[in-house]
């Protein structure tokens, strides 16, 4: 069974930085797009990032320019560097990962997600 590990998350100050990571792990083989979730008390989950296995990336209009997500595919890893961070910010962030799995001849893709890390900015 594949599991989704996040780490990073906290409280910070406003303008502050954090770092998630989230490993996956477990029979692997292969993962294509990555991504990071959030989800803040009362609103649905909302696209945060996404980063491709050749490392193309997308960010919602919200995060650009401070938000930068990166992968290692040697380590199964995918990370979210946030700078300069608001108090809208604040949410549970969810990673996502899309892996490609085998039934004897048969390939398709499943979704996995994390169990979610808080992050909370003060202001």
């Amino acid at each position: 069974q594949v599991q989704l590990v996040e780490s990073g998350g906290g409280l910070v100050q406003a303008g502050g930085s954090l770092r998630l990571s989230c490993a996956a792990s477990g029979i692997i083989l292969s993962i294509n797009t990555m991504g990071w979730y959030r989800q803040a008390p009362g609103k649905q989950r909302e696209l945060v990032a996404t980063i491709t296995r050749g490392g193309t990336t997308t960010y919602a209009d919200s995060v650009k320019g401070r938000f930068t997500i990166s992968r290692d595919n040697a380590k199964n890893t995918v990370y979210l560097q946030m700078n300069s961070l608001k108090p809208e910010d604040t949410a549970v962030y969810y990673c996502n990962a899309l892996l490609v799995e085998r039934s004897g001849s048969y390939y398709y893709v499943r979704q996995y997600w994390g169990q979610g890390t808080q992050v909370t900015v003060s202001s």
